[in-house]
């Protein structure tokens, strides 16, 4: 499990993006990947999956 921080999430739309702790890299996340209800700033621990544009955050839950 990768660990980071919320950067931006729209729940109207459903999606956002994770800044990994480690790397400082941006992934996408979508609300189908999602475990718990997260907001900007929560820290969160996910997966990384291969999607149509890269690396997506999924299986993402509250740390």
């Amino acid at each position: 499990m990768k660990t980071g921080k919320v950067k931006f999430f729209n729940e109207s739309k459903g999606f956002g993006f994770i800044i990994d702790d480690e790397s400082g890299t941006d992934y996408f996340v979508h609300a189908s990947g999602l475990i718990d209800q997260v907001r900007e700033d929560d820290e969160v621990v996910f997966e990384l999956k291969e999607g149509r544009k890269g690396l997506n955050a999924v299986d993402v839950k509250l740390a």
